[in-house]
């Protein structure tokens, strides 16, 4: 999520926005309703990002296990620093995240998006070290420490295609990376709301118990987040570009 640090070629190439790629050849009305509907989706994410972080990091600054959200392994005494770090630091990055994929700060403030993005990266190098270790303390079974063994892999192999294809001056190939690294990284989101709803059914239904709604919500944030990368990059991206060099 940084840019070269000898131009910014933002401003003139179609293809390290995707902003550009997806008005090309449509109407000033349509481009006005797509452009409102991703600032719309933008503020989403980042109010959600930033509720999440400030919810989920109140825990971790009192340094008291007895205040985590989190099932502690009670036979490792790490098992809650380990949490503490992978937590912090990924509060952090889902809170840069939204800033980054800001056209406009990108274009004026290109020293500060290399700046944030370096500290996303080093947040994440941390956080997704403290996930394997937290992931493998976990309570919650097997099954859910599969989900976040995929999930960490996942992470940092798209945050390593995403630093070295801008290093190699491919902006669109970057912003595609970073597109599904962050969405990785706001599967934390999805699966605080995907556990609030399984809660919900606990009642509902008796033989429902808690490792079962951990579980299922660990998996479908994860697979969820990746879907709805995958179809951001090709239906606002991919497809629209195609189109462009189609027609010409």
């Amino acid at each position: 999520m940084t840019t070269p640090k000898t131009t910014n070629p933002e401003a003139t190439n179609p293809e390290a926005t995707g902003t550009e790629a997806t008005t090309t050849g449509t109407t000033p009305g349509t481009r006005t309703r797509s452009r409102r509907r991703e600032r719309v989706w933008w503020a989403l994410v980042l109010v959600s990002a930033v509720a999440v972080s400030a919810i989920s990091a109140l825990p971790f600054l009192t340094l008291d296990p007895a205040s985590s959200r989190i099932p502690l392994n009670p036979g490792v005494a790490a098992h809650y620093l380990s949490l503490v770090v992978h937590g912090l630091p990924g509060v952090l990055l889902l809170a840069i995240g939204p800033l980054q994929f800001a056209r406009r700060l990108r274009v004026r403030y290109p020293g500060a998006h290399r700046v944030l993005g370096r500290v996303y990266l080093v947040s994440l190098a941390f956080a997704a070290v403290a996930a394997v270790f937290a992931a493998t303390f976990s309570v919650s079974g097997l099954p859910a420490r599969v989900a976040f063994y995929l999930l960490a892999a996942a992470w940092v192999y798209t945050a390593v295609r995403g630093y070295r294809t801008i290093r190699a001056g491919e902006l669109g190939l970057h912003r595609v990376w970073m597109i599904r690294n962050y969405a990785l990284s706001f599967a934390a989101v999805l699966l605080r709301v995907f556990l609030v709803t399984g809660e919900a059914f606990l009642g509902v239904f008796p033989s429902l118990d808690y490792a079962d709604v951990y579980t299922t919500s660990a998996w479908a944030s994860m697979f969820v987040s990746a879907l709805a990368a995958e179809y951001f990059v090709i239906a606002r991206l991919t497809d629209p570009l195609l189109r462009r060099k189609v027609r010409a």
